[in-house]
């Protein structure tokens, strides 16, 4: 028997989730069999158990994107063997044990812990395909909603590396030094000042090229105000919960484009070569520590909801894993 998360209709996931004992799996033809070792929490399963995600859940739904774990059995020649540690994302991850297909998985790199490991594919690969999408040119300015997010940190890294100049908000003063000295060449506290004002400053009244919009609501239009013209924003998050206010004036006297981003829908539009090289470059990184990610708390997944707890508690520094 093995520990798996469920939930049996949507809401709340204080409301709706249970660990229950189930059965352990088999592998059918050209699957594996995986014990997880480690699991991240992304807004995405949060999203995913309210009902309000891109995917729907089939009641009853187990819960949880993404995770690393290690091979216990294969059927077939699956091109894997037993103990190798494997990184991937699938409905379902929030369990001791899981089977997938062996096409879907990634094998994790050599001296990659499990804290990188379980948080190597979702982000990195969003933060990849958004600035593979955006087409900035180095001296560039790319504003982040949301900048103290693990998401926001590893853009805030990877556009450093390629002379992109960053500039994003936060609540919290205490989030700033961190933010300045993984990179961002400034940060806007929302709650004490201006963010229009303050870009215009930053950016010689320029503006940004493009923005890279996590929240939505009030503070999305802001950041529209903030795009120079011919600029674009792209959606990949609606963390207020609130839809973005478009000013159609705005966006037909600058010519400015809005855009969402899905990087299940990214991924689909690659081909098989190019997912590979996106694969290897982000784990390259991250094996190498060029680009860093920070774990706040670990819980054991029967305390499930006191780590979302942790999750949705505000000035996080760091993942919640589920470990």
């Amino acid at each position: 028997m093995m520990k798996k998360v469920l939930f049996y209709e949507a809401g709340l996931p204080a409301e709706v989730l249970r660990v229950e004992q189930v059965e352990i799996p088999s592998p059918g033809e050209g699957e594996v069999l995986i014990r997880v070792t480690a699991r991240n929490i992304n807004p995405a399963d949060i999203m995913f158990i309210r009902g309000m995600y891109g995917l729907q859940p089939h009641f009853p739904s187990p819960a949880g994107f993404e995770a690393v774990g290690v091979i216990e059995d294969t059927n077939g020649n699956s091109g894997f063997l037993k103990g190798d540690r494997v990184i991937f994302s699938a409905i379902g991850t929030w369990a001791e044990y899981i089977c997938l297909p062996a096409d879907q998985l990634i094998p994790a790199p050599q001296g990659m812990s499990d804290d990188v490991a379980c948080q190597a594919f979702i982000n990195p690969m969003t933060a990849y395909g958004m600035l593979d999408r955006a087409q900035l040119r180095e001296g560039d300015w790319l504003l982040l909603t949301a900048g103290a997010s693990a998401f926001s940190k590893l853009v805030i890294q990877m556009a450093k590396g390629r002379g992109i100049r960053v500039v994003c908000t936060v609540r919290s003063e205490e989030q700033v030094p961190q933010l300045l000295a993984l990179g961002a060449e400034a940060v806007v506290n929302t709650e004490r000042e201006s963010l229009p004002l303050r870009v215009k400053e930053v950016s010689g009244k320029s503006g940004v090229a493009v923005v890279f919009d996590a929240v939505g609501g009030t503070l999305g239009a802001e950041a529209l105000t903030c795009l120079r013209p011919k600029g674009k924003m792209i959606v990949y998050g609606l963390l207020s919960l609130k839809s973005i206010p478009l000013n159609s004036g705005l966006l037909i006297f600058r010519d400015l484009k809005v855009e969402g981003f899905w990087l299940t829908s990214y991924l689909a539009e690659l081909d098989a070569a190019a997912r590979m090289k996106a694969f290897r470059e982000v784990l390259t990184s991250l094996g190498k520590a060029e680009v860093r990610v920070d774990v706040a708390e670990r819980y054991p997944m029967e305390r499930v909801i006191d780590a979302i707890s942790a999750f949705e508690k505000p000035g996080r520094s760091g993942k919640i894993l589920l470990v």
